[in-house]
């Protein structure tokens, strides 16, 4: 049986991403294993579970009924709630690693981690499955080989569109203020700084509806190599499933 690894946060994850991502690998016979920077079960993003405090946008932006689903058998399983401690991630241990977004302030110890980040590029040195999605992407991009490069350099991928960034700031930034905003640039040009030309990102087409096991064709990722990358948690289920397909190979 193949293995992934999943690292998360302690805190505010997209749950969506995770839990999708999760159910996709675990329904096709991946066996899923989880890491936190304490050994004890993560908590998904409240806001992005509740709508709490989203406002009139609160059935646009919060996860729909398959991410809280998925959500819920995930945060239910026996892998999740015994997760490893960052430090004991060993990558010779797994065939592929996927790495979740969710951009409120509790993601930041998981995008700025050394240890998270010499993981990723371990992974992706062996030439083993890589795939982040929205701003788990970030955390890739900022994963350096031995000469110092991003190990996404020259490489094509896509995350979380600037539009897409720009737009949920905008609809709730007089409440909550800098919620959508994890860091002062934009999601999209910290990736394509780390790319090294504009012309390796691929925003795909405009995501207007999330993708379902019924309705893939919404999804989007982009695909070099041992890389695959998505966009937010409208792609989760091609993400998920296209890991799963590859790591069955």
């Amino acid at each position: 049986m193949r293995r992934i690894v999943i690292p998360l946060p302690a805190s505010d994850f997209d749950p969506t991403e995770a839990g999708v991502t999760w159910k996709m690998l675990h329904q096709n016979g991946v066996d899923v294993v989880f890491a936190t920077p304490n050994a004890k079960a993560a908590a998904g993003d409240h806001r992005m579970l509740t709508g709490a405090g989203l406002g009139p946008w609160s059935c646009f932006l919060k996860a729909n009924r398959n991410g809280l689903l998925a959500y819920d058998e995930m945060i239910a399983s026996q892998a999740f709630q015994n997760p490893l401690h960052w430090h004991d991630i060993k990558s010779n241990d797994f065939d592929g690693i996927a790495l979740a977004g969710g951009h409120a302030p509790g993601m930041r110890p998981y995008l700025e981690s050394n240890t998270l980040q010499r993981i990723v590029a371990e992974f992706c040195t062996a030439s083993r499955l890589v795939g982040a999605i929205c701003h788990g992407v970030v955390l890739a991009a900022r994963s350096t080989d031995a000469s110092g490069r991003s190990v996404l350099a020259g490489r094509k991928v896509t995350a979380l569109l600037r539009s897409q960034e720009m737009m949920a700031w905008a609809f709730t930034c007089l409440w909550l203020k800098n919620y959508y905003r994890t860091y002062p640039e934009t999601v999209q040009a910290e990736v394509i700084r780390h790319l090294g030309h504009s012309k390796h990102f691929i925003a795909g087409p405009m995501p207007l509806r999330r993708d379902s096991l019924d309705d893939m064709g919404a999804g989007f990722i982009v695909e070099d190599e041992n890389i695959i990358t998505a966009r937010w948690p409208g792609d989760a289920h091609v993400f998920g499933l296209r890991m799963a397909e590859r790591l069955a190979r």
